[in-house]
C-alpha cells in the first residue's frame, strides 16, 4: 500500500507539472492558442509577448506554483522518507511541464516550474537562485540567456549545500534547459533572440534607437 501511494503521488507530480497554464490562459480568455505566436512557447515570456502582462504574471505564478505544489506533495499526504522523494516529485513536475501528457508531449522549457522546485524544497536555495537569475535579466533583458547562465551557476552552488541529491536533480534540469532551449542558443549567436521590454539592454537599445 505504501509502495502504491508512492506511485500514486509520483504520477500527480507528474500531472500538476503537465497542466499547460499558458494554453489554457489563451483559448479562454483571448480564444487564440499560445502556441500559434510568437516562440510557439507556452510559458511565461511567450504568454508577456502575445497576450500582455496580466497573462503572462498569471502563467509565471502558476508555472511557479506547480513545482512549488508537486515539491511538496510528500509532506501534504505524510509520506514517510527522504528528503529528496521532494525533488523527485518536483524533477517529475518539470518533466510534466516539458513533456506534458495533455499537449502530445509537446510543452515548455520549465524555468518557472523549476524556480518553484526550489522554492518547495529549500527556501534558501531558492533565494540564491533568485538573486543569480533575477540581476541577470535585468542586466541583459534576455530571459533565455539568462536562464541557461543562472541554471549553469546555480549547478555550481548545489555542491556547497552539500546535498548529492540536489545536484543530481540541477544537474538533470541544467541539460533539460539547454536542450529546450537549442533554438533560443542560435538566435543568441545569431543576434536575433527577442528582448523582454525590461532591464539595461533594452532601456540602452530603446534609447539608441530614438537617437
Amino acid at each position: 500500500m505504501i509502495n502504491l501511494k508512492f506511485v500514486l503521488v509520483f504520477i500527480l507530480a507528474y500531472l500538476i507539472g503537465s497542466f499547460p497554464t499558458g494554453v489554457i490562459i489563451g483559448k479562454v480568455f483571448f480564444k487564440e492558442d499560445i502556441r500559434k505566436y510568437g516562440s510557439g512557447n507556452i510559458g511565461t515570456t511567450n504568454t508577456f509577448r502575445v497576450f500582455g502582462p496580466y497573462a503572462g504574471t498569471f502563467v509565471l505564478v502558476v508555472d511557479v506554483l506547480k513545482g512549488t505544489l508537486a515539491t511538496c506533495l510528500p509532506r501534504l499526504f505524510h509520506l514517510k522518507g527522504p528528503k529528496y522523494l521532494l525533488l523527485i516529485c518536483g524533477g517529475l513536475a518539470v518533466l510534466g511541464h516539458t513533456f506534458p501528457i495533455f499537449l502530445k508531449f509537446k510543452g515548455g522549457k520549465a524555468v518557472a516550474t523549476s524556480a518553484g522546485v526550489f522554492l518547495g524544497y529549500n527556501l534558501t536555495f531558492f533565494g540564491v537562485c533568485a538573486a543569480i537569475f533575477l540581476p541577470l535579466v535585468f542586466i541583459t533583458s534576455y530571459v533565455s540567456l539568462s536562464s541557461l547562465i543562472a541554471i549553469s551557476a546555480i549547478f555550481i552552488v548545489t555542491f556547497f549545500f552539500h546535498d548529492p541529491f540536489l545536484t543530481v536533480i540541477v544537474g538533470i534540469m541544467l541539460i533539460i534547459l539547454f536542450t529546450r532551449h537549442k533554438d533560443n542558443i542560435h538566435r543568441l549567436e545569431h543576434h536575433n533572440e527577442n528582448i523582454i521590454p525590461f532591464g539595461l539592454l533594452y532601456w540602452y537599445k530603446k534609447r539608441h534607437h530614438k537617437l
